[in-house]
């Protein structure tokens, strides 16, 4: 059976609202989409590090009920689980404070076995940084090797724009790498100081990677597969959170791609039809995210969908 790999941060989210805090959640971006689809029931492998601590322990906790194993999660003895602190405005969307104290040693795992077809998704600073860059570029050139479809979600935040000159080799490096690149308007506008998705995908992406996903908060989705560019009407809501939209995004579409059986060979083959079905996955998780105040999608919406599907 085909699974999904995946490596990312993870850490407590603590919500505020109105400057009182409002729930704790498990969170990070690779996280939060794995919780969405560990409730679908896909197989997954998380590979990820935590502290020995108490915020360790409820993470872990979580993880193991929402079917996420924890055999590739680092449990380090030094240094502490990082904490995020998120404030939502009255549109709902979060501005984030985050605290950390990671050890000098960091992802001190072993390689999880990845197979031909699996997807593997990693993104964010996490896939930037220069102190897990060795570990991050060992598990691309490996997926690579083992012939998954590899998955880059940009991620880019404002907190690191003053760093473009620095991270911007890294991320071309990562864009040869991928299979799919998704970003949004915002992170590109953080990375090159332009949104048109049309010119973003012209001038910085297909020269590495001729899949591009392209979200625009709640404008249009748009889609740049080879030779195929179309875009797809965002379904109107009323958010109670947005964060974790674009991960949940991104579950939803890597659901589809397992849902409509597309892998590394038939990848570039994919028709605007199937297209049409894997964007609406990613939509349909996105949306019931943000009508939810955690950063997943609920549990009976997932035990829907799949009877639905």
């Amino acid at each position: 059976m085909r699974k999904v790999i995946g490596v990312g941060e993870t850490i407590l989210d603590i919500l505020f609202k109105n400057d009182q805090p409002q729930i704790a959640l498990p969170g990070g971006s690779v996280l939060n989409g794995f919780v969405s689809l560990g409730r679908l029931g896909v197989p997954l492998v998380f590979i990820s590090e935590l502290g020995n601590d108490k915020v360790g322990e409820i993470i872990r906790r979580f993880m193991d009920e929402n079917h996420i194993p924890t055999d590739y999660v680092d449990c380090f003895p030094d240094g502490k689980s990082p904490i995020s602190l998120a404030f939502l405005n009255e549109t709902n969307d979060a501005g984030y404070i985050f605290y950390k104290d990671y050890p000098n040693q960091r992802l001190e795992v072993s390689l999880p076995k990845i197979e031909e077809d699996d997807i593997f998704i990693f993104g964010s600073y996490y896939a930037l940084n220069p102190a897990l860059r060795e570990r991050i570029l060992e598990l691309l050139k490996y997926a690579r090797e083992r012939k998954a479809i590899i998955y880059y979600d940009l991620n880019f935040r404002n907190a690191h724009a003053h760093e473009v000159v620095k991270l911007r080799p890294t991320i071309i490096e990562n864009f040869e790498y991928a299979d799919i690149i998704r970003g949004s308007d915002e992170d590109f506008f953080n990375l090159l100081g332009i949104r048109d998705m049309e010119r973003i995908y012209d001038e910085h992406i297909k020269f590495y990677c001729r899949h591009f996903i392209g979200t625009q908060g709640s404008g249009d989705v748009m889609l740049f597969a080879n030779k195929l560019l179309d875009s797809f009407k965002v379904p109107p809501i009323t958010p109670v959170s947005t964060i974790g939209a674009g991960d949940n995004f991104n579950a939803g579409i890597i659901y589809g791609l397992l849902k409509y059986g597309i892998g590394n060979s038939n990848l570039s083959e994919v028709g605007k039809d199937v297209w049409d079905k894997i964007i609406r996955c990613g939509m349909d998780l996105a949306g019931a995210s943000c009508l939810s105040n955690t950063n997943y999608i609920p549990k009976d919406f997932a035990a829907n969908y799949v009877r639905q599907s």
